[in-house]
């Protein structure tokens, strides 16, 4: 007996009615849809994409902050047409935050209806059945993901930030596309969604995190995918002062700063050269605007020492 699809072996553990349709025909198609939709992917991010898609499979995405980790999550969700869920991680999230939590008010007030003044008490476990009903629940992203009905991407961003307990109520969700709640069961997901995981690497992450998830890492992209993005993404910008902005963020990027410009900062840095209505990069440019491109005082003297009399791309 030959072995299940991945997509049929969770839809039939899911109890769905029907095998849900692949998103994307192949890792070409995968590059072309996102770029229709702004985003320029190279090859490993559109393999990945579409391996996690026809594997069922959750994709956690490493890297350093800007790289386009989120808007990978973002170009995916509109080019299959899928409504995003985000939950943004932080040092604290809690059940109640990311899965879900009851209603108390709307419970006290079924408990109190239920026993109204001079006409005797409700049955205990009758109210307590009633008062964990699904009306009295409060979904959170990870929940709201798993019940929903119409097509949707789950991203989970930052999941670094959180603790390991935390993390572990991802599990459930990342290998079974489930959630059991003990006041009413478990929760199937109705369709299958897709799940970007990001993470700038602030901490290691739990191999059995890992272990659910393909592995994408998106860095800093060369020279030339750096200047397709800023003509894809800066209207009116020209190609040359796009290279020469490629040309001098890939310097800045081999210094020692205490962080380097990110690819939104690179993008901000382009805008800002168009509005001024400049054509190509010059010295008394660059050290005007460089707080654009770099958040600390001592990596702005540090570059502009650097970059100082270089009106010239750096190769």
């Amino acid at each position: 007996m030959s072995a299940l699809d991945p997509r049929e072996e969770l839809a039939k553990r899911l109890g769905l009615p029907h095998v849900p349709p692949v998103r994307f025909e192949s890792p070409a198609d995968v590059r072309e849809r996102l770029a229709e939709n702004d985003y320029l992917s190279d090859d490993a991010i559109a393999s990945v994409t579409y391996l996690a898609d026809r594997l069922a499979k959750p994709i956690l995405v490493e890297g350093p902050a800007g790289t386009g980790k989120t808007a990978l999550a973002k170009a995916v969700a509109d080019a299959v047409g899928a409504r995003l869920i985000r939950l943004q991680c932080y040092e604290g999230l809690d059940e109640s935050k990311a899965l879900y939590e009851w209603n108390y008010r709307k419970q006290l007030l079924r408990i109190q209806a239920g026993r109204p003044e001079g006409s005797g008490t409700e049955d205990w476990s009758h109210l307590e059945e009633d008062i964990f009903a699904e009306e009295f629940l409060l979904t959170r992203p990870l929940l709201e993901a798993i019940s929903a009905t119409d097509p949707v991407v789950l991203l989970i961003d930052e999941v670094d930030r959180v603790e390991l307990e935390t993390e572990a109520l991802l599990l459930e969700i990342l290998s079974e596309y489930q959630v059991s709640i003990p006041e009413l069961g478990t929760v199937k997901a109705q369709q299958i969604p897709m799940v970007f995981l990001t993470s700038n690497n602030t901490r290691e992450l739990s191999e059995a995190l890992k272990r659910r998830c393909l592995y994408l890492y998106i860095g800093y992209p060369d020279v030339e995918r750096e200047r397709d993005i800023i003509l894809s993404r800066v209207p009116g910008i020209s190609t040359a002062l796009a290279e020469q902005i490629a040309h001098v963020v890939r310097t800045l990027r081999t210094l020692d700063l205490k962080k380097a410009p990110s690819v939104s900062e690179t993008l901000d840095w382009a805008r800002t050269l168009v509005i001024l209505g400049r054509k190509e990069i010059g010295d008394a440019d660059t050290a005007a605007t460089l707080h654009i491109l770099l958040k600390y005082q001592t990596d702005i003297e540090r570059a502009t020492k650097e970059l100082l009399g270089r009106s010239k791309p750096v190769a």
